[in-house]
């Protein structure tokens, strides 16, 4: 938890300082103990719980830490200024996985979060099935849109995110 806070520190200060405009994190699970109350086991064994509630429980605490350093990312984010701004209002932030339920490797219904970046934001999309999964890709042609390219297709997505509106 410590160097995810770290990193975000660091990406606040580079979008702060307009070191850059694109940053890139990748956290992943690893097979450590991470050091928080309540968890015995590393976050790869727990993720493959096997619908052990126990294991659900640890993990549970885990992800709860991991999103409050990201809460933390955006309220800095948040509390910046720039051109009458927020600089959260000018930054698309976008955090998920590529697992739906890394128990079983099911790579469908990605647990997705967009923030700032001139959206509407305060709702929940859920836009896949059990029948088959809507692009995420969809949601790119939107950030790109956004963005002032025109694009009216990346990868699979053809369309823009359904329900995903500019503020």
């Amino acid at each position: 938890l410590e160097h995810q806070r770290l990193m975000y520190d660091l990406m606040f200060l580079a979008l702060k300082t307009d070191s850059t405009r694109i940053l890139t994190f990748f956290k992943n699970g690893m097979n450590a103990v991470p050091k928080i109350p309540g968890v015995s086991q590393d976050y790869h064994n727990l993720s493959h719980h096997g619908k052990d509630p126990a294991k659900i429980e640890e993990l549970g605490v885990i992800e709860r830490a991991q999103l409050a350093r990201f809460g933390e990312f955006l309220g800095k984010l948040k509390g910046a200024t720039e051109e009458g701004a927020t600089l959260l209002d000018l930054t698309m932030v976008l955090i998920g996985s590529n697992l739906g339920n890394a128990s079983s490797h099911d790579n469908r219904r990605l647990p997705i979060l967009l923030a700032g970046g001139g959206f509407k934001h305060g709702q929940h999309l859920a836009l896949g099935s059990d029948k088959g999964d809507y692009p995420l890709s969809n949601l790119f042609v939107s950030m790109l849109q956004r963005l002032g390219i025109e694009a009216s297709s990346f990868g699979s997505g053809m369309s823009t995110m359904r329900g995903l509106e500019f503020a």
